[in-house]
Parts: structure tokens; sequence; C-alpha cells
């Protein structure tokens, strides 16, 4: 679904999962300090919005997800996440309760695969589930951001700034009175700065959630009655995963950012040395400069010198050995 502020002036559209919105428009580091800095709105209109209603809504959520929704406040955002039998993540659902309606943003292109699951769920419970993502748009305001939220809009408010579920058809006039717009890749570059896994990205078919940092803040450790619940007791009881997220600091005076599935090698053991992980995200940040976010061994040591394809990387944990 392209988005109409592609006409914007110097909007240059962005490639793969993000195709649909603006990498940037012209000045990726104004645009991000613009952001840091409380300013400026991010379209993220390609994203699926799927709502949830009726009576049951929460209980019957309560089940399927990874977190604690049977008596989630009215207006409280959250996050959660939908795994298979074995535990591996297959959905990230950012979540928020109007009243009447649970209201969740996704990956794109994720909520056809999304709704046929809960579909197949609904059983007896009193619940409707629908695809909105014809209807509405999701705008993310930074934190700090005073821009005025249209009335009536449903609003998710979290540590790192608001998202909006805004009617679609009212996208262009809500940007002309709320810019400056802001580019995905800058979006993008806070998003690796404050160590946030993406679906997709930060993930492959056998992750877990404790291999991201996602327990606790996607994953409730005192529920259960969720598929994929053994695997996660099991693991936070007896163990400890097999991979572990990583924040990278690359060789600013490389041209080239290591792309995402880049293999990751200890320095020491030279370019044909095991892979010992792989780039997940890697962006230029205003103020770090060239950085990343990679999956590696879990007890590789912290102090270990790394190479990222033919990039040197100095690692910083996010998720602890």
């Amino acid at each position: 679904m392209k988005s109409p502020l592609l006409s914007l002036p110097g909007a240059v559209p962005a490639e793969g999962v993000d195709e649909g919105v603006a990498a940037h428009y012209g000045d990726l580091f104004r645009e991000q300090r613009a952001l840091a800095g409380g300013t400026g709105f991010v379209d993220l209109s390609h994203r699926g919005v799927v709502s949830v209603t009726g009576d049951d809504r929460l209980s019957w959520l309560h089940l399927l997800l990874t977190q604690h929704v049977s008596d989630l406040p009215t207006g409280q955002a959250t996050e959660a996440l939908i795994l298979s039998a074995h535990g591996h993540i297959e959905h990230a659902l950012y979540l928020v309760d109007d009243g009447t309606t649970v209201w969740a943003h996704v990956e794109p292109g994720t909520q056809d695969a999304l709704i046929a699951y809960l579909e197949s769920m609904k059983f007896f419970y009193r619940v409707d589930v629908a695809d909105r993502t014809g209807e509405f748009a999701v705008v993310h305001l930074p934190a700090g951001s005073i821009a005025e939220v249209p009335q009536g809009v449903v609003v998710r408010e979290t540590p790192y700034g608001r998202d909006l579920f805004l009617p679609r058809a009212d996208l262009e006039s809500y940007a002309e009175k709320s810019g400056p717009a802001v580019g995905l890749l800058a979006y993008e570059a806070l998003r690796v700065e404050h160590h946030r896994p993406r679906l997709g990205f930060e993930t492959d078919h056998r992750t877990i959630p404790h291999e991201l940092g996602w327990i606790g803040t996607a994953v409730h450790l005192q529920k259960g009655c969720y598929r994929g619940q053994e695997t996660v007791a099991r693991v936070q009881n007896l163990g400890k995963p097999p991979r572990r997220l990583v924040f990278l600091h690359l060789d600013g005076s490389e041209v080239h950012l290591p792309p995402a599935g880049a293999d990751i090698r200890l320095a020491d053991e030279g370019p044909d040395g095991r892979k010992i992980g792989f780039v997940t995200t890697s962006v230029r940040h205003h103020e770090l400069g060239p950085v990343a976010l990679a999956l590696v061994k879990r007890n590789i040591p912290l102090d270990a010198r790394l190479m990222a394809d033919s990039t040197a990387a100095a690692q910083e944990a996010v998720v602890e050995p």
C-alpha cells in the first residue's frame, strides 16, 4: 500500500519489506536529530493494522499471547508475541485497548497470517477479528513531541513516543499540520540505538524471546497457557538461550555498512574463521556513527574483537551471556 506522503518534496522510497513509505526526505541526519529532539512524525502507514472486538477480547487474547492482557487497562500500551509450539517467534503485536476494541499494529504483510491464526482459535469466544489496514494508518510521534493528536484517534503511549491509529483518509491533512516528515531510516537508527528488536530483522525461523531481550517487555513470566510457554519456562528456569542480541560499534572508516545477514567472525581467527553470528540491522547514527544489532553465540566473550563481514566491530551486551 503506497503512502500518499511519498509525494512530499525530497521523498525517497524505502525498499524491501518497508516498501510503500519514505526511507528519507533528503537529509537523513537532520531527520534523525529532529526525531531525537521530539519533533516531526514518521509515516508507518505500510504496517498492518488488526482490531479485535467483543466482550471476550482480552480474556481470549490472554490465552494466545505471551503477554498478560486479561486485565489490560484502557489506554495502556503493551507488546506481545505469538510463538510456535516449540517457542519460536511467529508474530509481534503492538497493542492498546480503547475500552471497546483492541488495536494492534504488526509488521508489513504479516496481518493476513496473523488473522488466519486468530480466526482458527476463536471457538466459542465472543470476539471479532478484522484487518483494518485499508482504513487506518500508523503514524509515530517521538518522545517529547507536543504535536496535537486529532480527537477520537486511538493512541499507544510508550517510552519511545506515541503510535497513532490515524484514519488513512486523514494522513495527508495530518502531515500538513504536523511536519516535518521524518523517514523510516531515521526511525530505524533510533530503534537500533535503543536496542529494540524487530520481527523479521532480529528474528529468524528459530529465534526464541530470550535471545532478543523480549522477556519482560513482550513476555510475562507469571502466566502460562499459551502456545510455546513450555519452552519459555524451561529456558528461563533451567538454561540459557543459544544466542544473544548485541549492539555493535562498527569501524567508521569503512564506506559501506555490513548488510543484514552478514557473517560475524572472531577477528583473531581471520576471514576464514568460524561463523559466530550475523548482522540483523545496520544503520548510520547521527551521533554514534555506524552501528548495528546482531545475533551471536551466547558464549562469545564480551571483550572479543569481532569482524562483521569485513568491518571491525566491538560489541555491547543487550542480552547478558
